[in-house]
């Protein structure tokens, strides 16, 4: 750790998220310590919810960090811990991986020298520390450096940048150690307002998956429908909670992690516009996914929640896969952002063995954040 506090960092896109990377050696070692530097980093808890005090962005999808070392695994390079920051709260949860802020992390590790690769086609391989998988990174490298630019657009992010495809090997049970952690491919899961039906899957993240008939929407909402239907979100955590408690992620719903399990409610697909006013065809994909992440409606979809209803679309008894459009090839999930693909490879033992889609990233920003001798832990 530098001597002068401050410590090196890059801000960087990866997918639909953005979040502050530090390479594992520039930290503080106490746990402790770390996690007051990171809520600092981020300006959290900010009680009027803007993060005005650091980098974060007042969204979940922007409140982020990711930290890379070189890892010790045979035939892995790097290991990597994802770190979700509250933002009105001094929490930093360490429950669930970031699909999207991974498409960042081989690239990063090649500009910053924790591996090398030559110019070409490059592949780094990923250790997640938060969920124990294993995720290939495929990417290109030019001038020692990862491509930036190129012709892929992914929805939620203007413009276009290099394609990078993520490859989550053998991805079930990535926190509960089973792909279907209640042995059940569809559950009842009691809530206050009655019984609903869920899928709880694990691959990627755990991810609970909900019908929008069973939630009481028609599933299409935009953002800001749903972040005005206090109602269905509080239920929906309920829901959440409980069934992390099926999952054995808690032994009560009031110890529920703050990241995990994700909550996806499922449709058929229908026309809607994306955040930017797009029209969207219910030709143009094949299901209807609103999710709820760390709290917040999310704008476009996490990639594990993404990756993981691939899987749960493969399993013939989930309600993703008597939701989605019957057909052959990747699924074509509908987000708020709009529409992007996934596909999932999984065995007739029903074992998830492969997750992937592709994702750009860029490094927007690097520099130094200050160690502050104060805290929201311990002043």
């Amino acid at each position: 750790m530098p001597r002068d506090g401050w410590i090196p960092a890059a801000f960087i896109r990866g997918g639909t998220s953005k979040g502050l990377f530090f390479e594992e050696r520039e930290l503080p070692g106490d746990p402790r310590c770390r996690d007051a530097f990171l809520l600092s980093a981020m300006g959290s808890p900010d009680p009027y919810g803007r993060q005005l005090d650091g980098m974060g962005g007042g969204l979940s999808s922007l409140s982020k960090a990711v930290i890379v070392a070189p890892s010790g695994r045979a035939g892995v390079d790097v290991d990597y811990t994802f770190a979700q920051i509250a933002i009105d709260r001094p929490i930093v949860d360490y429950s669930s991986n970031c699909g999207n802020l991974a498409s960042a992390v081989g690239p990063f590790a090649v500009d910053q020298g924790v591996v090398e690769r030559p110019d070409g086609a490059a592949t780094v391989r990923m250790y997640n520390t938060n969920t124990g998988k294993t995720i290939d990174a495929h990417f290109e490298v030019a001038d020692g450096t990862a491509r930036v630019d190129g012709d892929l657009a992914i929805p939620g992010v203007g413009g276009a940048g290099a394609p990078v495809r993520l490859d989550f090997l053998d991805p079930g049970g990535s926190r509960t150690g089973r792909l279907l952690p209640s042995g059940a491919e569809a559950e009842r899961i009691d809530t206050r307002h009655g019984p609903i039906e869920a899928s709880l899957v694990d691959a990627g993240n755990p991810v609970v998956f909900v019908t929008a008939e069973a939630a009481g929407i028609r599933g299409d909402e935009t953002v800001a429908e749903l972040e005005s239907l206090p109602g269905v979100l509080s239920r929906l955590e309920e829901v959440r909670c409980r069934a992390a408690v099926v999952m054995g992620l808690c032994a009560t719903p009031d110890g529920a992690p703050f990241a995990a399990p994700k909550v996806a409610v499922v449709a058929p697909p229908s026309a809607y516009s994306t955040l930017d006013g797009t029209p969207v065809g219910a030709d143009a994909y094949d299901l209807s996914v609103r999710t709820i992440s760390s709290g917040q409606v999310h704008r476009a979809i996490p990639v594990t929640t993404a990756l993981c209803a691939a899987v749960a679309d493969a399993l013939p008894g989930t309600v993703v896969a008597r939701t989605a459009r019957d057909r052959d090839g990747a699924l074509r999930i509908g987000s708020p952002s709009g529409v992007f693909a996934t596909e999932a490879e999984v065995d007739d033992d029903g074992r998830a063995v492969r997750a992937s889609l592709y994702r750009t990233c860029r490094r927007l920003m690097q520099g130094s954040v200050p160690l502050r001798p104060e805290s929201p832990l311990t002043g």
